[in-house]
């Protein structure tokens, strides 16, 4: 014990050296470099590629139903065949990230993305068209796993939840995007040009390190160690961050290999019930209902909906970049429940706009405030509801357990996704406002659920967050 203050001297020194030297000394909270960047430009193209093929549909719908003489019934078959195929890639990827690696995964969900683009491009019969999209869905439901977890985990703790929102943005932009170009450019083009997020994803894949810490957990600490030094820089002193992750991956030894059944174990209950707590709740609280069905919401409101989309797509972007700016500087915790009040309060305008029209009551006004509740909830989700949710799964979940719970995780969004897809229409068709009180009682239990449920985790390590909701 006498000794250390002497240590504590000796690290002191050892610091005033390194800082002498032009090192810098790293305790997780490292530079944000140029392979950092690029690196996660790589990893979200696969995000981009998602909302290309989520918004494929709308701009191209009636250029595929003329070109290639395909029924309502089709046609809709065609757009629901994604989420069939993101349920497919969702089932496969936590194991998949685990055994190949984040960036291993990544290749995986390209070439299925790759291949499903060009599918549908020089399609001539509807089995092609719809394995195309099955391909597509398999790539994005890869992906919505993959992507947050790999930026977690190689970002610096101080920047890592406003990389991590950039996933919203990209998402947010990609959809804008596939509606500009697709008003203007036939389906074809549109599929072909949606190729390209791919091969820049491709060539970017041969340049990118694997993640440090699926490396040390795999008992590659010298290729770690390596890839953790080009991700913070060369003048970086990686020792402590380095060491801890070292320490944590050591520390999971002494517990039983990631397996479905051991999600079970007690100390992960938390972390298990927040992660598919809060991804119930993004998906049930209306978020497929309002981006698949926006057009039909407009249109019924009486809001011209070409118009309603534009809008809705530009607030949505500007508030992305708003999100990124933000979720670093304030408490996830505090976002999220701002998020889920804004979720709640934009389903109840959306609803009692619809309730009025029903009743012959301020009709001049419904389709105005239909557009403010759609924007409301919209900005709900690129504040906090959209992103954070994701990123707090890749937080929680320890490492040894990460391919497991990443499963359950994608399954249960993926298949919430499914649900308010496929019931949005009937709902709709049964009461316009009655969807909308539903989706509001939802996120009205998801504050409650928030407040009480969900720990803060911004401004720790990885290692900190899950060593304390664990424990």
């Amino acid at each position: 014990m006498r000794d250390e203050p002497l240590l504590q001297k000796v690290r002191i020194q050892e610091d005033i050296e390194s800082s002498d030297k032009g090192v810098r000394v790293n305790d997780g909270d490292g530079p944000v470099t140029l392979i950092l960047l690029f690196t996660t430009f790589t990893a979200l193209c696969g995000t981009f590629s998602y909302g290309t093929a989520a918004g494929f549909t709308s701009p191209a719908q009636t250029g595929i139903m003329a070109g290639l003489n395909l029924s309502l019934a089709e046609f809709s078959f065609f757009g629901s065949v994604l989420t069939i195929g993101g349920l497919v890639g969702a089932a496969m990827s936590g194991k998949l990230a685990d055994i190949l690696g984040r960036r291993g995964a990544l290749w995986v969900s390209n070439s299925f993305c790759m291949a499903g683009w060009l599918m549908i491009t020089f399609s001539q019969a509807t089995w092609s068209l719809d394995i195309g999209r099955l391909f597509l869905g398999v790539a994005a439901g890869l992906a919505s796993y993959v992507v947050p977890v790999y930026i977690v985990e190689i970002a610096p703790k101080k920047v890592r939840g406003a990389f991590s929102a950039i996933n919203s943005l990209v998402m947010c932009g990609s959809v804008a995007v596939t509606f500009l170009v697709g008003s203007v450019i036939s389906w074809q083009k549109l599929a072909l040009i949606s190729t390209v997020p791919c091969v820049l994803e491709f060539v970017g894949l041969f340049f990118i390190p694997e993640s440090p810490r699926w490396l040390s957990r795999n008992g590659r600490v010298q290729e770690s160690e390596v890839a953790l030094q080009r991700l913070r820089g060369n003048n970086t002193d990686i020792t402590k961050e380095a060491a801890e992750i070292k320490k944590y991956m050591e520390n999971l030894q002494e517990f039983k290999e990631d397996g479905f059944f051991e999600l079970f174990n007690p100390r992960y209950s938390r972390a298990i019930t927040v992660g598919i707590g809060l991804l119930v709740l993004q998906q049930l609280g209306g978020l497929s209902g309002y981006t698949f069905y926006l057009s039909s919401i407009f249109k019924r409101s009486g809001f011209p909906n070409n118009v309603g989309v534009m809008v809705a797509s530009v607030v949505q972007s500007i508030t992305s970049v708003i999100g990124i700016i933000i979720v670093d500087k304030f408490r996830r915790r505090s976002l999220l429940t701002v998020a889920t009040i804004m979720m709640c309060l934009g389903s109840l305008i959306t609803g009692l706009s619809f309730l009025f029209q029903s009743y012959d009551l301020l009709e001049n006004y419904t389709p105005v405030s239909t557009l403010i509740g759609v924007l409301v909830f919209q900005t709900s989700i690129t504040i906090g509801i959209g992103g954070i949710p994701w990123v707090m799964v890749s937080e929680m979940t320890p490492i040894n357990i990460k391919g497991s719970a990443g499963t359950l995780c994608n399954l249960t969004s993926w298949s919430s996704n499914w649900f308010v897809s496929y019931t949005f229409n009937f709902l709709f068709q049964w009461s316009s406002s009655g969807v909308f009180f539903i989706y509001t009682i939802i996120s009205g239990v998801g504050i409650l659920f928030v407040t009480k449920m969900v720990p803060e985790t911004r401004g720790r390590s990885l290692e900190e967050i899950q060593a304390s909701i664990t424990r």
